[in-house]
């Protein structure tokens, strides 16, 4: 049975890979749009992050941000098809502009390593592809629910060269290894870690959240420099926008928590230029202080 859906899912990766890029944005936005107009976890999800995040907005506006975001993200999905089927250099291509390219450069010229931090917003996927392309990287991914799907979407993402290592002890390992060789690793910092030692609590939009601190060890590690990159969607079909922004001062701190409330204000620095393209459907608040409400259960209280 798992076979035959990887089987599937790569046959419809593969299918949607033949769309254009608008052909594929506007299928997207349409899915999108879909995920509005009907009830679904992802709007409800949606609309209860950005009453958090941005409680500034009226209803008016919030609900114009939600379906804003939806249809993004749908955009989003029906783009990776395309990223993991064409060509590299057709890929490389829908990129139309580069802002910030000299602070990569300015990172990486003392041989140290570089940290590359891509939260969900605009399409990481092709911002992965870039720097693959570019440098001798490796970066962390989990293993998809699907075993068997596994071996494809590691060949798709590795066809540049660049590696994929698991979160264990092992892959960490590694990670301080390359950036300590002058290599580059890639990571989403903004998905909630799980109970442990390697988190602690710092306001994400003023609000408590539990957030990784896997970045300030591997640059206290490894003597790294980090950077904040997204790839901005263009108007109708026009491609992407590469943008490399500098992380908020104290993501190296070995104080955890001066070092993630770092890490927090640097992407939401970055969301707040283009939030309809954050990816606010993800339940990022499900792990907040003890006694602290639980924003995706009404009632109760998180433990």
């Amino acid at each position: 049975m798992a076979l035959s859906k990887a089987v599937f899912l790569e046959f419809a990766l593969k299918l949607a890979g033949k769309l254009s890029l608008r052909g594929a944005q506007r299928l997207g936005r349409f899915l999108g749009s879909l995920g509005w107009i009907l009830p679904s976890r992802s709007k409800t999800v949606t609309e209860i992050n950005l009453k958090l995040c941005l409680p500034e907005l009226d209803d008016q506006q919030r609900h114009s941000l939600a379906r804003s975001s939806l249809r993004h993200t749908g955009q989003t999905m029906m783009e990776i098809p395309l990223i993991w089927e064409w060509p590299v250099e057709r890929c490389l291509g829908m990129i139309r502009e580069i802002e910030g390219e000299s602070l990569l450069d300015q990172a990486l010229t003392d041989g140290k390593g570089l940290i590359l931090l891509a939260p969900h917003l605009g399409n990481w996927e092709l911002a992965g592809l870039y720097y693959s392309s570019r440098y001798k990287m490796a970066a962390l991914y989990s293993p998809p629910p699907v075993k068997e799907f596994e071996d494809y979407m590691i060949r798709v993402r590795g066809r540049m060269g660049s590696e994929l290592v698991t979160g264990d002890r092992r892959g960490l390992v590694r990670l301080v290894s390359l950036l300590r060789e002058g290599g580059v690793t890639g990571i989403l910092p903004d998905q909630s870690p799980s109970r442990g030692k390697g988190a602690a609590f710092a306001p994400f939009f003023g609000v408590e959240v539990r957030t990784m601190t896997l970045v300030s060890k591997l640059l206290q590690k490894s003597g790294a420099t980090a950077l904040v990159t997204f790839a901005q969607r263009l108007k109708d079909g026009e491609g992407f926008r590469l943008v490399i922004r500098e992380c908020e001062p104290g993501v190296n701190d070995p104080d955890p928590v001066v070092a993630t409330t770092a890490l927090n204000l640097s992407i939401e620095h970055c969301v707040r230029e283009i939030p309809g393209q954050y990816q606010w459907e993800y339940k990022r608040f499900r792990h907040r202080p003890a006694g602290e409400p639980q924003p995706y259960q009404p009632g109760r209280v998180c433990k």
